[in-house]
């Protein structure tokens, strides 16, 4: 598919450091590079790394390893949600386990789908999550961080409390039905887009950067699929409640939107120029810990996530 020429020059232009690259196209394939072949690879793939990397380096930027394990932990959380909904059970064992301290995933039960439609989205968009657990898991080789403690019961009363959702002595189950399963999704999704658009400014290396947009798009499809879901059962007020109780998580300003402005629709959450807007690591943490401060840990990863990149903003 491409020649000797693009991807030497891909490689080439790529700015992170000679393990991660290697990392990076080991998991790939390199046979997946069309006519160029792995000997090829191999030799460029330990080439030194480039300026501008060592210039990110020096100055004390999250290397990409530490910014696609970053992304590795928000992946677990929601290949672990959608899996457990659709198909009754979680991750397999060999895709869990890495560096720093593995955690067991508390809560999650088979939601009993009535709507054959939703269903097929929800069983597409679980095969998208675990994929996205085993790319990162493979890009990374053995720097892959483990799946942190993870929990999906309390976390949702929580959340769904904060929202106005339901009342300070209600549970919210977001496996009891398709209602919840939505809501439950539209607070994940709509996360996970920001995310890596939040993060692309931090990658530098082309390839790297390249499959995070592959990602992001995917990850941007799943959340239209939902928001579409939600518009259809008429769940506006309540996705207008998820979306205001994550604007006062992640610090100031009003980016966030529901799935309605007005009475029309609101698929796309963007701004005037039909841009989507993108959330910093440390605000993502906010969100998912549930807390508005400075904290390592909270809410849906109780123990804090593995890596790097582990505290949230503050006001």
């Amino acid at each position: 598919m491409f020649g000797k020429p693009f991807v030497r020059t891909l490689i080439s232009r790529s700015a992170e450091n000679r393990t991660d690259r290697r990392r990076f196209l080991k998991a790939a394939g390199a046979a997946g590079l069309g006519v160029v072949g792995a000997t090829y690879l191999g030799v460029q793939a330990t080439s030194s790394a480039s300026a501008t990397g060592d210039a990110a380096a020096a100055e004390g930027a999250p290397s990409d390893a530490a910014v696609l394990n970053f992304a590795l932990n928000l992946e677990y959380l929601e290949a672990e949600f959608y899996s457990l909904a659709v198909h009754g059970r979680g991750l397999p064992d060999d895709l869990t386990g890495g560096v720093g301290a593995q955690g067991a995933v508390s809560g999650g039960k088979k939601v009993m789908f009535h709507d054959k439609a939703l269903h097929q989205f929800a069983k597409e968009i679980a095969g998208d999550e675990v994929a996205h657990v085993k790319f990162l898991r493979g890009a990374l080789g053995e720097a892959a961080v483990s799946r942190p403690e993870i929990d999906l019961k309390d976390s949702f009363t929580a959340a769904a409390r904060a929202a106005g959702l339901i009342s300070e002595y209600q549970q919210f189950d977001p496996f009891a039905n398709e209602k919840n399963f939505l809501l439950a999704a539209f607070l994940f999704e709509d996360v996970g887009v920001t995310a890596y658009k939040g993060a692309a400014p931090l990658i530098t290396n082309k390839t790297f950067l390249d499959a995070a947009a592959g990602i992001l798009a995917a990850e941007a499809y799943h959340a239209a699929t939902i928001r579409t879901a939600l518009f259809d059962r008429e769940l506006g007020d309540a996705a207008a409640k998820i979306s205001n109780a994550r604007d006062t998580l992640d610090g100031p300003g009003d980016d966030d939107q529901g799935i309605l402005l007005g009475n029309q629709a609101n698929i796309v959450p963007a701004d005037n120029n039909g841009i989507c807007f993108g959330r910093s690591a440390d605000r993502v943490l906010n969100v998912v810990y549930l807390n508005p401060g400075p904290v390592k840990e909270g809410g849906f990863f109780p123990k804090g996530v593995n890596g790097d990149i582990v505290a949230s903003g503050g006001a």
